[in-house]
């Protein structure tokens, strides 16, 4: 299992969180220039870290738009938020 979210350089671009806070999808820049996202769940016997739900950010994405789209497809409670906030 993989726990909190990513570091090495990576910037996260957009957040999309669900209103209990207990899901959220980042879309995020790699320091190759590469676009991705991960879903993450928050739950209270892990004290309030963040850990992947499905491992998502392996895949590479040329743009934010890119990333942004394949997060909608494969996060369904996510498309709403993205599609309202961008």
């Amino acid at each position: 299992m993989v726990s909190s979210k990513p570091g090495g350089g990576w910037k996260v671009l957009a957040g999309y969180q669900t209103a209990d806070a207990v899901r959220c999808v980042d879309v995020f820049l790699r320091p190759d220039g590469t676009f991705g996202f991960e879903e993450y769940r928050r739950d209270p016997e892990d004290m309030g870290t963040w850990t992947s739900v499905h491992h998502f950010s392996g895949a590479r994405y040329a743009s934010r738009g890119a990333a942004a789209d394949a997060a909608r497809r494969a996060v369904p409670w996510a498309a709403a938020l993205i599609d309202e906030r961008g």
